[in-house]
């Protein structure tokens, strides 16, 4: 997001950089607040919110942030995003050690997130170069909303885990 803010928006380097900073410190004192809304509506139905709130708002974002021209509009338009991230990142630990037993549980967690990492993750900012060098730059919103609406359909067929999905716990 800081290289978005910096080659997209057009802020320099050093607001930006102030900018993601606060954002990030903010980002990290949702976390507890997130985690304890899963434990009231349920692992499942925090993915779910997750994925459909980003799959929609991923375009609007990009494209709103990059007409921005005031850092404080961008960080208030981060985080809301981080908001909406933080339906996903205060529960992942928990939602992938819920679904797996202790016995493969290393197995089942990390093969999974290792290859998702290395293949989107490690390709994300390549196609987002190539996409705006080829003149298409805008394009990558839409690969992102791509993967946001697979994270919907695979939170949809996750079994329910925690204290509001199952009464194992």
């Amino acid at each position: 997001m800081q290289k978005y803010l910096i080659n997209t928006v057009g802020l320099d380097a050093k607001t930006a950089s102030f900018v993601m900073t606060v954002a990030l410190i903010a980002y990290m004192f949702m976390q507890p607040a997130f985690g304890a809304l899963s434990d009231k509506i349920g692992r499942r139905q925090m993915m779910t919110l997750f994925g459909v709130l980003s799959a929609a708002g991923t375009i609007p974002f990009l494209e709103g942030l990059r007409l921005v021209t005031s850092p404080y509009v961008a960080f208030g338009m981060i985080l809301l995003a981080l908001a909406v991230l933080s339906f996903y990142t205060s529960i992942s630990g928990l939602v992938k050690a819920e679904l797996f037993p202790a016995s493969v549980r290393a197995l089942g967690v990390g093969l999974p997130y290792a290859l998702a990492n290395a293949v989107f993750g490690g390709s994300a900012e390549y196609v987002a170069l190539s996409l705006k060098a080829s003149g298409s730059g805008s394009h990558f919103s839409w690969y992102v909303t791509a993967m946001c609406a697979i994270a919907v359909i695979a939170s949809l067929a996750m079994p329910k885990t925690g204290k509001a999905g199952s009464s194992r716990f």
